[in-house]
């Protein structure tokens, strides 16, 4: 597969004024570098390198490639032509499809399983989306069941928007097809023109969820955590060929007001500390999971819209907190009959209800999650029950409780129970 890398950054909020923004040393050596080697890491040996501002210092640096063992081609824009409006150089020269970095992204990601999703779905184009902790003021993707993308939503956003913390992560696999949705000579941007573009004339593209390390590092601010992620190996260590552990939340109790009884959006509440402390698990390796019984839905008391839409507020208040979850997942089933307007096929012994531990073997799937190094955190024993099914430690959050054999631990809330794992955890 051939990579196409748009490098024409100039790395103004960074201050910098005699290399470009892709060639800023980051833990020893220029970015672009780091996103070469990635590449080259997974048998990608075909490289164009679409700049502009200060073309010369990328070239001068990696000439042909032959030091990296890779084919490596510049091409200058003529004048600065926007990300899409860059490719349409290459037209002609990209065979098959391929994959496109942004130059100014630090990142670290199983690109063969990325390969694998694009080979099972047809679209015109593939994206990888990923939460992140300022989605309020990031291009959003809503996604269908299918993972087919439903739309954008590029920012600047309305205040009232409710949403999924599922941000355009600026890694794509494209069909050369897509070329025949630019226009030549002017100024483009995938998610701004071209992708709503190909959703308008229905094309699909489908997003690749993933929590592994993709980060923008083009601010002052930003640009010391991410140098310090990459120094420490954080971002490596975060790729999904490794096992992570996981957090394992409960939902109604332990993250927001219980609404078991009166289950609205507009009522969502999270509980104090509860931004604070997921936090704090998006600052360490672990990964911030909900695994949550939502049998309301099998009673007809609610609809699934009408969780998800519990579960974008969630994630929009998150947000707006600088939190965020890698994943959510819900049970709708309920073993017992007898409700007036029950939904007849959702009334069933699953797997997945909680004490069971169906959604945990199916994020632990999607993840490649360590369970053994993993912890469930609940406000009630059918937690605690499946968190130890599934192999977790466990953490039971009760202001009422001291102690008790059904959990490992029992803290007052979750901030506290968050900083417990995180004694034993860097």
């Amino acid at each position: 597969m051939q990579l196409v890398i748009l490098a024409g950054g100039k790395g103004t909020r960074l201050g910098l004024t005699d290399i470009p923004k892709p060639m800023v040393p980051m833990a020893g050596k220029p970015l672009l570098e780091h996103q070469i080697e990635l590449a080259k890491s997974y048998g990608i040996d075909e490289v164009f390198i679409l700049s502009g501002h200060l073309a010369h210092v990328i070239s001068d640096y990696f000439g042909d490639g032959s030091k990296w063992g890779m084919k490596i081609h510049h091409i200058v824009e003529p004048c600065p032509l926007g990300t899409a409006g860059a490719l349409k150089l290459l037209e002609g020269q990209l065979t098959d499809r391929f994959l496109v970095f942004y130059g100014d992204v630090v990142m670290d990601f199983d690109i063969e399983a990325f390969q694998k999703f694009d080979v099972c779905h047809d679209g015109i184009a593939d994206i990888l989306v990923h939460p992140n902790s300022h989605p309020y003021d990031s291009d959003l993707v809503e996604i269908n069941e299918d993972q087919s993308v439903k739309s954008f939503l590029p920012k600047p956003h309305p205040d009232d928007l409710i949403y999924r913390n599922l941000v355009n992560a600026a890694v794509y696999i494209l069909s050369p097809k897509v070329m025949d949705y630019i226009e030549s000579g002017v100024s483009s941007d995938f998610g701004k023109h071209i992708f709503p573009k190909l959703l308008e004339q229905n094309q699909k593209i489908y997003a690749y969820q993933t929590p592994e390390y993709i980060k923008d590092m083009g601010t002052k601010d930003r640009f010391p955590l991410v140098c310090q992620d990459l120094e420490s190996g954080k971002v490596a260590r975060l790729n999904r060929k490794n096992a992570r552990p996981a957090i394992f939340l409960d939902r109604d109790g332990t993250l927001n007001k219980d609404m078991d009884k009166n289950p609205n959006v507009n009522d969502f509440q999270l509980l104090e500390g509860v931004s604070e402390a997921i936090s704090k698990i998006n600052n360490s390796d672990y990964l911030s999971i909900v695994v949550t019984n939502q049998p309301m839905i099998a009673k007809g008391f609610v609809t699934f819209e009408d969780v998800e839409n519990v579960h974008k507020k969630m994630e929009t208040v998150l947000g707006k907190d600088h939190a965020y979850l890698d994943g959510i997942y819900y049970c709708p089933h309920h073993p017992e009959k007898g409700f007036e307007g029950e939904v007849p096929e959702l009334k069933i012994d699953c797997d997945c209800r909680k004490p069971k531990i169906g959604m945990f073997l199916k994020a632990q799937k999607d993840f490649n999650i360590d369970l053994a190094r993993s912890w469930m955190i609940g406000d009630r024993e059918a937690d605690m029950k499946a968190g130890k099914t599934a192999g977790c430690k466990t953490i039971l959050v009760n202001n009422d409780v001291l102690q008790t054999d059904a959990a490992d631990y029992v803290c007052p809330n979750l901030n506290e129970a968050i900083d417990l794992i995180m004694k034993g955890t860097k």
